[in-house]
């Protein structure tokens, strides 16, 4: 096995962050487990882990993300890989129709989290010579649909994000990508579209596991891709 990697994850404590700490554990890496707080990252993770850093941290605030990296590397030094997977959906309002709270409230948790870890994380990673990152955005929003205007325009956002750190950093051997999965199996899905084909969708683990190759040294030609990750469905 390579040698051990220091990995964050936001929105560790969800479906697909689970999968995604669970797939850097299975190679040897060491997680940091970032999500909003304490009582929801030890929900999720109950078991301590030796390799495991649990941290709460407000994404949607700088300083909080400033506090949280620098946890991390006091722990452990560098910071490998991150995994931007924490993000928020909501859905019912028209464009024209909407409000001032859910345009920011899609914006903060999907694009300014982005940028917060990455104005702390990135610095780091120029230091050490080289890194990872790798964005979540939407299948979805390749374009748009009825009542998710905000939200796919904030996710649509990630994907350009995604293109412009890229251009800025891949001559500092940090590559910059993401991922646009379609809908993700998870129980809450599952309970909000009962009658769909549940077999079509995207396990988180899969998921997972192509978050994991951006993350590797096989993928280090790769830069500002955004790739689509739909299962069947």
């Amino acid at each position: 096995m390579s040698e051990s990697r220091g990995v964050v994850v936001t929105g560790a404590a969800g479906a697909l962050g689970r999968a995604v700490v669970s797939h850097f554990e299975r190679r040897g890496d060491r997680v940091a487990v970032l999500d909003y707080s304490d009582e929801i990252i030890i929900t999720a993770f109950p078991r301590p882990s030796q390799n495991r850093l649990l941290v709460a941290c407000d994404l949607t605030e700088r300083n909080a993300c400033r506090v949280a990296v620098n946890k991390v590397r006091e722990a452990w030094g560098n910071i490998d890989v991150l995994c931007n997977v924490a993000g928020g959906f909501i859905m019912g309002e028209a464009v024209h129709q909407t409000s001032d709270e859910t345009w920011n409230a899609l914006f903060d948790l999907n694009t300014r989290s982005i940028i917060h870890m990455a104005s702390e994380v990135v610095p780091l990673m120029e230091k050490q010579g080289g890194g990872k990152i790798v964005n979540v955005s939407a299948k979805a929003a390749l374009s748009g649909l009825s009542n998710m205007g905000a939200y796919l325009a904030s996710k649509a956002a990630v994907m350009r994000l995604t293109e412009s750190m890229s251009q800025e950093l891949r001559h500092s051997a940090i590559n910059v990508n993401c991922i646009l999965p379609g809908i993700i199996d998870t129980p809450r899905n599952r309970a909000d579209m009962p009658d769909a084909d549940h077999d079509k969708w995207v396990p988180p683990s899969d998921l997972a596991e192509v978050i994991g190759f951006l993350a590797s040294d096989a993928a280090r030609a790769v830069h500002g891709a955004s790739i689509p990750v739909e299962g069947l469905s």
